[in-house]
């Protein structure tokens, strides 16, 4: 019911854009525009371009919980049958969580899409991403 993604912490370097001026015939330094600052970010938020929202407080996440459930109808009727089967299980794990979990959504914050949940196993450096399974998308590459 949950897929536990491991995100790693990485450094994305500073860009440096060639436009084709001469800084040295121009008078100028050799780094002049470029931007040293090297930032660390989490490689799934970045990449997916997750935007990090409020913690959910247990009254908020059971509200969430339960207009998931109501997406339902969107699955084949299989899969409906395994939801329903594993969502209180996902609940119940999530819910034991709920002080140590960050909270994502994709940068288009549909309504109907799904919360990403981030947390730090004990002793780890990386986050660790849980995702509702049936609320991603098959995708074939």
């Amino acid at each position: 019911m949950l897929w536990e993604v491991e995100g790693k912490w990485v450094v994305q370097a500073a860009v440096n854009v060639e436009i084709g001026a001469n800084p040295s015939a121009e008078g100028a330094d050799e780094d002049e525009g470029i931007d040293d600052q090297a930032v660390k970010v989490v490689d799934i938020v970045d990449t997916f371009r997750l935007q990090e929202q409020p913690a959910f407080d247990k009254k908020q996440f059971i509200a969430y919980i339960k207009f998931i459930k109501k997406l339902t109808p969107k699955l084949d009727a299989k899969k409906q049958k395994s939801f329903k089967k594993n969502i209180e299980g996902a609940t119940k794990y999530l819910l034991g969580k709920l002080k140590d979990l960050q909270f994502f959504v994709g940068e288009s914050m549909l309504d109907d899409g799904c919360v990403v949940f981030a947390y730090y196993k004990e002793g780890a450096a990386d986050p660790t991403f849980l995702y509702l399974a049936y609320a991603l998308k098959e995708v074939k590459c």
